[in-house]
């Protein structure tokens, strides 16, 4: 697991400006790389909230001198298709950040759905297991709580593999752990994240039955 080099020089302690690359998104950060190559000067950049999509959207800005329109489909149509525009007159990169692609968003303005068309999709996928890992490792890290490596990798065959999966488990570890004053354990994280819904157990292996 690496942080991007694409496109600040990032500090080596955890920080907000961290993006961490896999193989589940390395393809788009190195498309982003790549933008003096792309067939328009606009590319649409898609893949599932909390994926880390805005923050990457952001570095890319501020190393290409692009501009970014977050949030696409919650924006005017108007605006971004005069951007799209205004990025090919200027031939400074416009990426615009969606959840997903046309045909699965359908801007009303033909207008723009015609440039949407024309604009190539670089796609953040659902996280791999590396990037499930050093996302546990790291918001553990960031709020200063004990997870050992042993409850990481239970976590990992037993919460749904999405970012925001992730986030969630962490949150109810936290909160748990603060309102009970314990430690994290792989039995305390049994009983507090099966009341909360958010794993679904594995039938037992030899080394759960005393877990």
């Amino acid at each position: 697991m690496s942080q991007i080099a694409l496109p600040l020089v990032l500090p080596d302690v955890i920080s907000e400006n961290e993006f961490l690359l896999s193989t589940s998104n390395e393809r788009a950060a190195h498309q982003l790389e790549r933008w003096g190559s792309w067939p328009v000067m606009a590319a649409l950049l898609v893949g599932p909230r909390k994926s880390g999509r805005s923050l990457l959207a952001r570095l890319f800005a501020a190393q290409s001198g692009g501009t970014v329109i977050d949030d696409a489909e919650r924006q005017s149509e108007a605006a971004i298709f005069h951007a799209w525009n205004a990025a090919q007159a200027a031939r400074k990169p416009l990426l615009i950040v969606a959840d997903e692609p046309p045909p699965g968003w359908q801007p009303r303005l033909a207008d723009l759905r015609s440039r949407l068309n024309a604009t190539p999709v670089l796609r953040l996928d659902p996280p791999d297991e590396a990037l499930r890992e050093a996302l546990f490792d790291r918001l553990f890290l960031r709020r200063g709580i004990d997870a050992r490596p042993e409850l990481i990798h239970w976590l990992l065959a037993r919460v749904e593999r999405n970012h925001l999966a992730v986030i969630r488990t962490v949150d109810a570890l936290e909160q748990a752990a603060f309102e009970h004053r314990k430690r994290l354990s792989i039995p305390f994280a049994r009983t507090t994240l099966s009341a909360a819904g958010l794993i679904t157990e594995h039938r037992n292996k030899p080394d759960d039955l005393t877990q």
